[in-house]
């Protein structure tokens, strides 16, 4: 198990944003996370990442080297070096630095100078319009293509779990397939993946298993090809 959360509640103030969560991701999946717009889905994303302080539960990550971890005792710049990278809801680039130090930014814990080269050239073959605009202000670029910047910038630090919140969001059809194509290669080259995601449909098609949480509680969970036949994940989320 590379990542075990277990009973976990949040609180803003008075309000139980999450009540008694709990998940497991194994190494190499993508599980995606849907539900409605204020289900929990962010919180739980920024809970894992140190963001938030969770009040109760436990967030247990297995270390490469010698067992395992809880998260919410840590803090999120500790969080990142234990191999965990959040690309926020909204993206939140740097939009005054260009491409190319957006990038950099994602490697500020590394001191391994040539290796963060040749992470940025693979950055750029994974993503060459960034390529393109490596030198380019990154607030002056497209939707698609900051969203692509905030997935890149992430992966800068080499991450063995990569949190993704609404990759999607504000994006043309086109732009959300290629994204969701990306996704899937990012997958497939070894790095695990929670996303978080309210196109249902699309997240459904590219995760191995799902959970569906609704007003801070898990109400189900199952592979993701059963998810997308499910009767009640249909009316809800699937427009039928």
């Amino acid at each position: 198990m590379l990542l075990s959360i277990d009973n976990l509640d949040v609180r803003y103030g008075g309000i139980r944003a999450l009540q008694g969560v709990s998940l497991n991701i194994e190494r190499g999946e993508i599980v995606t996370l849907i539900g409605a717009n204020g289900a929990g889905k962010t919180t739980l994303l920024r809970s894992i990442s140190g963001l938030l302080r969770p009040a109760a539960g436990t967030i247990l990550w297995e270390r490469a080297d010698d067992g395992a971890v809880e998260l919410q005792r840590l803090r999120p710049h500790e969080i990142v070096r234990m191999g965990i990278s959040h690309v926020p809801e909204g993206r939140q680039i740097f939009s005054p630095l260009s491409v190319r130090d957006n990038l950099l930014l994602g490697a500020y814990q590394r001191t391994d100078g040539e290796e963060v080269t040749r992470d940025i050239r693979r950055c750029f073959e994974l993503f060459p319009v960034l390529a393109e605009r490596q030198s380019q202000r990154s607030g002056t670029l497209s939707g698609g293509e900051q969203q692509m910047l905030a997935i890149g910038r992430a992966l800068m630090a080499r991450p063995r779990l990569l949190l993704l919140d609404e990759p999607s969001l504000g994006l043309a059809p086109l732009i959300v397939r290629r994204i969701f194509e990306i996704i899937r290669d990012i997958n497939a080259s070894g790095t695990t993946i929670f996303l978080v995601e309210q196109n249902a449909h699309m997240a459904l098609s590219v995760a191995h298993r799902g959970y569906v949480l609704q007003t801070g509680r898990v109400i189900k969970t199952d592979l993701a090809a059963n998810l997308l036949q499910d009767p009640d994940v249909k009316k809800a989320y699937l427009g039928g």
